[in-house]
């Protein structure tokens, strides 16, 4: 891995000016099969005979992996120890990338979804299934020489229960495999979920348990063996401002949780930032998005300060209908903000209304039959296009990559120009 990533360069600049640096870390968490183990793909499009929906392959997955690589606008690849020796290790994907990979280093009772279990509801334990060898080298035992050859960097998770006795065993794991991690050179970040059993935490504590809990955790712990930055769940502007005010160089993410409307996810990203977040990681977000690789555009735009969430929204309706995609939902409806801790004293539910002037609804575009669209495979049937019968699989043709941003004074614009700005953007990346 030759070139120089990005998140090592955000890193490095935020740590020398952790007040003035502007940096924002982007990571696409594609490590769900760990996790939601066959639905981690999504769905397809297609159906079994008896009506129940497919999802995608593995080799659908990961080739989607690659599109988002190629693209470069992530920071941070993160999948799991098996996808990462696939293309890691074995395809060279990141030799020539400025996108860092990552795995999943553990993998707690709490994430091990399947159908008609009930782990995810029970008290979490600590698991790992991956160890720091088989990701950096893909077997049992790394050579010196060999610790480069995959990934060098995992995500480490802990999800606290306030049960004192779970809680002791959740740390003796982690304190474990941070002195493994220390001692073989291996880089991670810290993923602290809430407690995954109702009523542990009174709802109102909630976000200063979790800061508590991090900062008590890392207390002893030396710069030698720190993660590189921390993901949470959002808790709201004060429980964020106060992590990031009692310790800048914690270097605090967020992450995405469920898909909910293209407003949740733009919206949360810009509201983290504001309050200090430096990190944010989508999983589910991006992999339900009608089109992935727009959907990062965007992500991408909104980190770096250079567009809003309401007008992003819209923007990314325009290039759904530039590429003859339906949405999920029309453009009302995913303007609606389905969370309740967007502010100090924010509610529930939010619903912007796209308004009717020219930053409303997109105005149409041109179909482009003719042209292969920059879509992930389930893309279309996710959209609202009837499934089709499973049907045998062709060749997947050359698909065009949306290339990096390209620069343009977005201060001296207008809402409306900027949302212009984007569709016209697009009308030259398809032609």
């Amino acid at each position: 891995m030759s070139r120089t990533k990005t998140l090592d360069e955000k890193l490095k600049r935020i740590h020398s000016d952790p007040s003035g640096a502007r940096d924002f870390i982007l990571a696409d968490a594609k490590d769900a099969d760990m996790a939601l183990s066959i639905g981690a793909t999504g769905l397809s499009g297609e159906r079994w005979p008896d009506g129940q929906p497919r999802h995608r392959t593995l080799a659908e997955y990961r080739r989607i992996i690659e599109e988002i690589v190629r693209q470069g606008l992530v920071d941070i690849m993160l999948m799991s120890a098996s996808t990462s020796e696939e293309l890691t290790i074995r395809k060279r994907l990141f030799d020539d990338s400025g996108v860092s990979p990552a795995a999943r280093a553990n993998d707690t009772t709490d994430i091990h979804v399947y159908r008609g279990g009930k782990s995810p509801g029970l008290p979490s334990l600590p698991f790992r299934t991956a160890t720091i060898d088989h990701i950096q080298c893909g077997k049992l035992r790394c050579q010196a020489s060999e610790r480069h050859l995959g990934a060098n960097l995992g995500l480490y998770s802990i999800t606290y229960t306030n049960d004192p006795v779970r809680d002791r065993e959740a740390l003796l794991a982690y304190n474990s495999f941070r002195l493994e991690a220390e001692e073989k050179g291996f880089r991670h970040f810290l993923e602290v979920f809430d407690p995954n059993v109702e009523g542990m935490v009174a709802p109102e504590h909630l976000g200063g348990f979790i800061n508590d809990a991090i900062v008590r955790t890392l207390g002893g712990v030396t710069s030698s063996g720190r993660p590189d930055f921390l993901k949470i769940v959002y808790h709201g502007p004060r429980a964020m401002e106060e992590l990031v005010a009692y310790d800048p160089h914690l270097v605090v993410g967020i992450l995405g949780g469920s898909a909910g409307t293209t407003y949740d996810a733009f919206k949360l990203l810009a509201e983290s930032r504001k309050y200090g977040g430096r990190v944010a990681l989508f999983g589910r977000k991006i992999n339900q998005a009608e089109n992935q690789l727009a959907f990062i555009h965007f992500l991408r735009l909104i980190a770096d300060g250079e567009i809003q969430p309401e007008e992003a929204v819209k923007a990314y309706h325009g290039v759904l209908q530039a590429l003859g995609l339906t949405p999920n939902r029309i453009l009302a409806d995913d303007m609606v903000l389905q969370t309740g801790v967007m502010s100090y004293g924010g509610s529930k539910v939010i619903s912007v209304p796209p308004g009717k002037a020219p930053i409303g609804q997109p105005k149409p575009l041109q179909a482009l039959p003719t042209r292969t669209p920059i879509v992930a495979p389930a893309a279309k049937a996710q959209a609202g296009t009837p499934p089709k019968p499973p049907a045998k699989t062709p060749e997947p043709a050359p698909r065009p990559q949306i290339r990096p941003v390209e620069q343009a004074d977005f201060s001296k614009m207008t809402p409306g120009e900027k949302v212009a700005w984007q569709r016209a953007r697009w009308d030259r990346i398809l032609g």
